[in-house]
């Protein structure tokens, strides 16, 4: 699983014109699922994520979590995050896993994030949707589970 993450002071995602989540403080987290990915990456992801000490202390310095401000989490599927450019100009997407592999483990990755205790938004998974967000930083950080740096 690949993920990109950005700290947010406001985010959104509108999916046929209406709102289906919206958060303040926090994360908006973009999930890209490949062939390779199985349960066993989303408890990593996860805690990584939440636990990952990206947001200002009272020094202004990068200290605290999303855990320790309670912060949100705005998910978002993107099988784009695993297109290869090779060869051409037209990426390439069959890195990334079928929605029969992928829809399981996204859900499972939005239910492992709910049992931290913070507040989950979503949008739909293989939906046309709209992102708008203020990129808190700007603070954008990539985690892949098959490279754990």
């Amino acid at each position: 699983m690949r993920l990109v993450i950005q700290r947010v002071s406001e985010a959104s995602v509108t999916i046929d014109g209406a709102i289906n989540g919206k958060i303040t403080t926090g994360l908006v987290v973009l999930i890209g699922i490949e062939e390779a990915d199985d349960a066993s990456d989303i408890e990593w992801l996860v805690q990584k994520t939440v636990n990952m000490r990206i947001f200002p202390d009272e020094e202004g310095k990068m200290n605290r979590s999303l855990l320790d401000i309670s912060g949100a989490l705005l998910l978002i599927s993107q099988f784009t995050l695993h297109a290869s450019t090779k060869k051409g100009n037209r990426p390439g997407f069959t890195q990334a896993a079928r929605p029969e592999q992928a829809i399981p483990l996204y859900e499972a990755f939005i239910e492992s994030c709910k049992q931290t205790g913070l507040a989950v938004e979503t949008g739909i998974f293989g939906a046309d949707m709209k992102i708008s967000l203020v990129n808190d930083g700007p603070v954008t950080i990539i985690i892949d589970s098959k490279n754990r740096e």
